[in-house]
């Protein structure tokens, strides 16, 4: 099973700006579809992000569309979250996952969970 690992969270000022990143122990990892979720304190899990394992193709959530862009290095076996414009609401865990199932938007369709890494965006 992929094992991933993200990192680059931290605490950071409304405004500013964070990038994380995603590194998987998968040798085909440059196959695979890779999507971003997160998760706020008494919510639930949700959809951030998404990118095509050649990273031509991505889909963003309406909430974070403009500000958040994924983008990958298959030869470091990477998935990045550069995040700008950060608001308060934006604070949660954030994770990364591969992609197994059919719907892009779905944490269903993911598998090889990390540990996430925290990110808070102070006002």
């Amino acid at each position: 099973q992929v094992q991933l690992v993200e990192s680059g969270g931290g605490l950071v000022p409304a405004g500013g700006s964070l990038r994380l990143s995603c590194t998987s122990s998968e040798r085909a990892f440059g196959i695979g579809d890779m999507g971003w979720f997160r998760q706020a304190p008494g919510k639930e899990r949700e959809f951030v992000g998404h990118i095509s394992w050649t990273g031509t193709n991505t889909i963003y959530a309406d909430s974070v569309k403009g500000r958040f862009t994924i983008f990958r290095d298959n030869t470091k076996r990477t998935v990045y979250l550069q995040m700008s414009s950060l608001k308060p609401e934006d604070t949660a865990v954030y994770y990364c996952a591969a992609r197994s199932g059919t719907d892009p938007l779905s944490g269903l369709s993911y598998t090889g969970w990390g540990q996430g890494t925290q990110v808070t965006v102070s006002s």
